[in-house]
């Protein structure tokens, strides 16, 4: 059984004050127009009269019929509930002896007959589009949580794959070194697996962790590699999507790494107010297609989930210098 979330709760208690208004509304603009409490009284009367019945087959529907029948298939119980319920809610239409009523009024109340079951109809027609409109609202948002899963789940063991080949490579040559790598991956895997199973989480913690993975990541490089990194950060409590940034920082020791040439890594992040923008250079020294180490995951992947996550939401700049220097810079507005 679905577990009641706080929204629920919220839609129900909204629908329940707009219909309240539509029964009351009559009452109110006779106590406006009038100031009669028996004009008031009466206009009430009517509304509860006429209005009262199309209201109840609403939400019965909304809640109970269309959930429960018209969405599992069960159509002809479905017309069989509603049917039944229409004539118990307007038993009072019904069941009158249009026979005791004068011949100048039978006409009339047939009509008034016919226009309060068609009002009924159209309650739960507007039931039964609202659902629908709800129902396909959530599967659209339940497959893209799904895929954002998918992506996140894919950096994971990305990360790890590249940085157990850096602690590999340091084992052969420092032992105390090669034990704190191991302490500060510790930390990374903690992060990556407790503490980013939300759909966002504070700035500060994206922050230490992508620091130490640059940490990490400084093991592979060579006197050659000038690496610089930067975060200004004025608000660490704001929230971001994470791991959002740990592709690019990737790329860039995979591709800024030359063990022949000099080369450079600059890592910035710069938060002011809601907006943020992270920039990664690096030199350009692409691998060759044969070299198939931390491919994976890339650009793609950190393009599909801003996208999902910031629709019209963020900038992004991309190109190689004359240079050669390979620059990325997203805009962010959080």
């Amino acid at each position: 059984m679905r577990k009641i979330q706080i929204k629920d709760v919220w839609l129900f208690v909204a629908q329940v004050l707009l219909l309240s208004l539509v029964l009351l509304s009559p009452g109110l603009i006779s106590y406006v127009t009038s100031n009669d409490a028996t004009v008031v009284w009466d206009s009430l009367k009517i509304s509860a009269y006429w209005l009262a019945p199309a209201v109840i087959v609403y939400l019965i529907n909304f809640y109970l019929c269309v959930p429960f029948l018209w969405f599992r298939h069960r159509f002809w119980l479905f017309g069989l509930v509603n049917a039944m319920l229409i004539m118990a809610c307007n038993s009072h239409f019904i069941y009158n002896n249009i026979n005791s009523l004068p011949d100048a009024y039978r006409a009339g109340y047939s009509s008034l007959l016919i226009i309060s079951l068609l009002v009924n109809l159209m309650a739960i027609g507007i039931a039964l589009s609202i659902r629908y409109v709800m129902r396909q609202s959530e599967k659209k948002q339940k497959k893209v949580e799904a895929e954002l899963a998918w992506l996140k789940n894919q950096i994971n063991p990305h990360f790890l794959f590249n940085t157990l080949n850096n602690i590999s490579s340091l084992a052969q040559i420092d032992g105390d070194e090669t034990q704190e790598a191991i302490m500060q991956l510790s930390d990374l895997l903690r992060y990556a697996m407790y503490e980013t199973n939300k759909p966002k989480v504070p700035l500060e913690g994206e922050v230490e962790f992508m620091r130490n993975y640059i940490e990490l990541m400084k093991l592979r490089c060579n006197e050659m590699t000038e690496i610089r990194s930067e975060f200004i950060v004025h608000n660490s409590k704001i929230e971001i999507a994470p791991l959002l940034f740990i592709s690019l920082i990737e790329n860039a020791f995979k591709h800024g790494m030359n063990s022949n040439a000099p080369a450079t890594i600059d890592i910035s992040m710069v938060q002011t107010g809601s907006t943020l923008v992270f920039t990664c250079d690096n030199t350009n020294n692409p691998k060759p297609s044969k070299d198939r180490s931390g491919s994976g995951i890339g650009l793609e992947n950190t393009r599909r989930r801003l996208n999902l996550i910031y629709p019209n939401h963020y900038q992004w700049e991309q190109t190689i210098t004359p240079e050669n220097i390979y620059q990325i810079k997203i805009t962010l507005e959080l």
